[in-house]
């Protein structure tokens, strides 16, 4: 079996979500967290961040796909899809 890839949906500081793909959730967390992930992510007033949601996929082009499709849809569907998946705590860490 190849090494898992993963598609991540974060909430920053300001309520906004951010997707994205890695193979290492937890380190690519922390990138963002520390502000040298994502040009979105790196303001300070976008962290902290909180990890929503993260789903495994057996390829990078898999992952990669999910998190198009996933940055493709309207805020209110994104939430839809966040909850059918049970996620339902989208209150920003301060």
């Amino acid at each position: 079996m190849t090494k898992p890839y993963y598609m991540y949906v974060l909430l920053t500081a300001t309520g906004t979500l951010y997707t994205g793909y890695t193979d290492d959730v937890g380190r690519r967390f922390a990138t963002h967290q520390a502000g040298q992930g994502a040009k979105y992510t790196r303001p300070a007033s976008r962290r902290p961040l909180k990890l929503l949601f993260a789903q495994a996929y057996e390829s990078k082009h898999d992952a990669m796909s999910a998190e198009a499709l996933f940055k493709r849809k309207r805020r209110t569907e994104k939430i839809a899809y966040l909850r059918a998946n049970g996620v339902t705590d989208f209150t920003p860490d301060k």
